[in-house]
């Protein structure tokens, strides 16, 4: 088993409320993250589209596992906490959706400031597209990661 399939493998099964949505963790790769989401009556709206905080729940997944994979084995030593995050909505949603995160730094950049301050902050893009493609959401999230 990998370093990043070990972190997926417990990514999937630390945030509770992620799983209670219904989000599945796809990728853990150095700095990026693939998260999907099932539309199921639970996770619809009012005009059965996917609910706008589903589709929040499933992009702050996506960057979670994106910093869980630039910081590898360390983020087992690190406490991250969401500082923040902006996102837009630009296509009715419908089906199953896949949130694809990248950091925007490079892992070894980030570990080494967290390293040498003790501390790191930055964003994280992600861009959640349906089943055809087309990007849905766009959504940035920053982060602030401590030694835990």
């Amino acid at each position: 088993m990998t370093q990043y399939e070990m972190i997926r493998s417990q990514l999937s099964q630390a945030v509770p409320f992620a799983n209670y949505v219904g989000i599945e963790v796809i990728e853990v790769g150095d700095g990026v993250g693939v998260t999907a989401l099932d539309q199921r009556d639970e996770t619809s709206n009012h005009i059965q589209s996917q609910h706008a905080g589903a589709m929040f729940t499933l992009g702050e997944a996506a960057s979670g596992a994106a910093l869980a994979g630039a910081f590898g084995p360390m983020i087992f030593q690190a406490r991250p906490v969401a500082s923040g995050a902006s996102i837009s909505y630009v296509k009715i949603a419908k089906g199953r959706l896949e949130a694809h995160a990248k950091t925007e730094r490079p892992g070894p950049e980030l570990v080494k400031e967290f390293e040498e301050v003790g501390k790191s902050a930055f964003d994280i893009t992600v861009d959640i597209r349906d089943g055809n493609g087309d990007t849905v959401v766009t959504m940035t999230v920053g982060w602030h990661v401590r030694k835990a």
